[in-house]
C-alpha cells in the first residue's frame, strides 16, 4: 500500500507546485483548502505526512497543527510552510509542534530533503526525461562535443568518448530540440564517471553524469518545462 501525504494550502498554485514536487515519489497524494478539512482527512486516512501552510480560512495552520499533535489516534508528522523573513510566524509555527519548517517561495530540492526526513518514501530526484541532442562543452581551453542522454533541471548526463576527472568543471552549451528551441549556456561540473576506466552503467555509451553550476531560474525553468514533454528516465 502506497504512503500518503497530505498538502494543506488555500492557494491552488501552492497546492499543484507541491503535487508536481511529488511527481516522482510512490505517494498517495490527498489535498485539503484549510485546516478544518485537513484534520478530518487525517482522521480518516491517517497521512504518513502533512504538509500545510500556516495562513488559511476557517482554521490555520498552527491550530490544525496542534489539533493532530494532541490527538492521541494521530501521529501524523507536520511540516509548516510558511512567509521568508516574518519571525513571529516562524515561532507560531515551532510552538504549535510542527516537526519542520519551510518557506516560501518553496525550493524544490529542499522540498523533498525535508519531506524524505520524515517519510523515507518521497523521491528526492528531480524529473528527468529520455533526450538526444548536441552539446559542447569547453574544458582546459578545448571545445569538445557530445549529446546528451538524459537531462533535468539540475544537470544531465553526456555522452562523450574521452577521459576527464571527476569534479571537472566545464563551460556548456546547448539547444533544446523543439517544441522548446531555447539555448541553454550555463557551467558545468562532472558529478560521476562512465568512462572506459571507470565503467558505472553498461546501459549507457561511455560519458559522464554533469551537475549544472549556477545556472538561471530562468534556464531552470525552460529545462523543466521541456523535460515534462519527454518520457521519463527509467528509475533502475
Amino acid at each position: 500500500m502506497a504512503h500518503k501525504v497530505l498538502l494543506v494550502d488555500d492557494v491552488s498554485m501552492f497546492l499543484e507546485l507541491e503535487k508536481d514536487f511529488l511527481s516522482l515519489s510512490a505517494v498517495d497524494i490527498f489535498t485539503a483548502r484549510n485546516g478544518e478539512e485537513a484534520l478530518a482527512i487525517c482522521r480518516k486516512e491517517h497521512p504518513d505526512l502533512v504538509i500545510m501552510d500556516l495562513h488559511m480560512p476557517v482554521m490555520d495552520g498552527a491550530d490544525c497543527c496542534r489539533a493532530i499533535k494532541k490527538d492521541p489516534h494521530l501521529s501524523s508528522p507536520v511540516i509548516m510552510v510558511t512567509s521568508e523573513g516574518k519571525e513571529a510566524d516562524r515561532r507560531l509555527c515551532l510552538e504549535a509542534g510542527c516537526d519542520d519548517l519551510l518557506f516560501k517561495p518553496l525550493d524544490r530540492a529542499i522540498f523533498l530533503h525535508a519531506a524524505r526526513k520524515l517519510l523515507p518514501a518521497v523521491d528526492r530526484r528531480d524529473r528527468r526525461g529520455s533526450c538526444r541532442f548536441n552539446v559542447k562543452f569547453r574544458a582546459f581551453g578545448l571545445t569538445l562535443s557530445g549529446f546528451s542522454v538524459n537531462l533535468s533541471q539540475n544537470g544531465l548526463y553526456l555522452a562523450a568518448d574521452m577521459e576527464l576527472e571527476q569534479g571537472t568543471e566545464l563551460e556548456l552549451l546547448f539547444a533544446l530540440p523543439e517544441p522548446s528551441t531555447a539555448i541553454i549556456q550555463t557551467k558545468g561540473r562532472i558529478a560521476w564517471l562512465n568512462t572506459s576506466k571507470a565503467r558505472r552503467k553498461n546501459s549507457l555509451p561511455e560519458g559522464f553524469g554533469i551537475q549544472f553550476i549556477g545556472i538561471s531560474d530562468e534556464d531552470r525553468e525552460l529545462i523543466d518545462r521541456y523535460v515534462s514533454t519527454l518520457s521519463p528516465t527509467s528509475r533502475a
